[in-house]
């Protein structure tokens, strides 16, 4: 019967974790923010404001949908929120819209899901910076972006009264 051999090289998991938290507590999200805009965006149509407290506000065109990242500052308790409008309201057909918006929740929306902001549907995903890594970030943006780009059109054809 053979035995084992620890190999003395090989980083225990203590190390990994350690590793794994220094590299989320020192992740830039501005900078990981632009630069997956900087991927996704279109024509050149990413602008960004940010205001004297300190939160960002980005918005870029992704396919035929705008997107708006939030950020509300940089400690572990700050937010990130991606939303991105799809049809603005009131709909024809709003109950049967509602049950449509439900269902597709609880199937295809991943992080993200359907809501409504000033009188509008939208896409959105929001989000604690505690233990945020960079590739969460870029997962949350592209994720609301597709997902609004891949059904807006749809539920304006369907839903939209003007």
């Amino acid at each position: 019967m053979a035995t084992y051999q620890p190999n003395p090289e090989a980083i225990t998991t203590e190390e990994l974790i350690n590793e794994l938290v220094t590299d989320t507590a020192t992740i830039n999200h501005v900078e990981v923010i632009e630069n997956v805009i900087d991927s996704l965006e279109q024509n050149d149509s990413a602008m960004v404001s940010q205001s004297p407290e300190g939160n960002y506000l980005w918005k870029f065109t992704y396919g035929s949908v705008e997107v708006f990242v939030q950020l509300t500052g940089t400690t572990d308790e700050d937010t990130i929120t991606v939303w991105s409008p799809v049809l603005k309201l009131p709909a024809k057909d709003e109950p049967k819209l509602m049950r449509q918006l439900l269902e597709m929740n609880c199937s295809s929306t991943f992080e993200s899901r359907f809501g409504i902001i000033d009188n509008q549907v939208v896409v959105l995903a929001t989000r604690t910076l505690a233990e945020l890594s960079a590739s969460e970030v870029s997962r949350l943006i592209t994720v609301v972006a597709t997902i609004a780009d891949t059904n807006d059109e749809t539920l304006q054809s369907e839903f939209s009264i003007a």
